[in-house]
């Protein structure tokens, strides 16, 4: 450190005297050879090499235990929702929240943005893993619908499944199948042992039997059968 603080100051002599062209030079080469910080290095060479370079700016404004750990909870405690619905379900659920929280971190949570609630709570989410498998032999062969649904009356529902597996898909476990009608939100939703198509049918009959309109249309596109 000291014999680069020594180059560093012979250096000093050559930059006061040089033009603007030679100072960026000189400016290049030292942040390339010694990996400083450019507004470091210009700040030095004027004579103020004393300061506290740290990177400058706001501090930020939602950290603190307090405010991640009543975020999290509301955001359990809303069944995951995502992070624009969260923002709106917050002033709701916050009234409710039994543990002590002070003004500021109520107001914090009040203002908190969309973009800010996935930041945060990006540590606590975990990325399922696809059960669906590309259907590249068939593709070529099935229709595409040309015509649109009357999504103005009920009856025409999207379905899903979803794999209860933990982090492998392998072995056998319990997938759910979920059927939502567009219009009503209207949602069923069923369990089967492992994705096999009787298993499947069978609990999507069951279904259609209790709905409270006829079924339209069923659509699907993640490996129903």
């Amino acid at each position: 450190m000291r014999e680069t603080r020594a180059n560093l100051e012979k250096i000093r002599r050559r930059y006061y005297v040089a033009n603007r062209q030679e100072k960026t030079k000189i400016l290049d080469e030292l942040c390339h050879i010694y990996d400083y910080n450019r507004k470091y290095l210009i700040h030095f060479f004027r004579g103020n090499d004393k300061l506290d370079y740290a990177k400058r700016g706001p501090k930020p404004r939602y950290q603190g235990e307090a405010l991640f750990s009543a975020l999290r909870d509301i955001w359990l405690a809303t069944d995951l929702m995502c992070s624009k619905r969260l923002k709106s379900a917050i002033p709701l659920w916050l009234p409710f929240y039994n543990k002590p929280l002070s003004q500021s971190v109520k107001s914090r949570l009040l203002s908190i943005s969309p973009a800010t609630i996935d930041r945060l709570l990006k540590p606590y989410k975990r990325h399922g893993l696809s059960g669906t498998k590309p259907g590249y032999l068939l593709k070529n062969q099935i229709p595409i619908k040309t015509n649109h649904w009357d999504t103005t009356i009920p009856g025409f529902v999207e379905a899903d499944t979803v794999a209860h597996c933990g982090n492998s898909l392998q072995g056998d476990f319990i997938w759910s199948i979920t059927l939502t009608d567009i219009v009503t939100c209207w949602t069923e939703n069923r369990g089967v042992w492992n994705k096999g198509a009787e298993g499947v049918v069978e609990q999507i009959k069951a279904i259609e039997k209790i709905l409270p309109f006829q079924l339209l249309g069923f659509d699907c596109d993640n490996g129903l059968r």
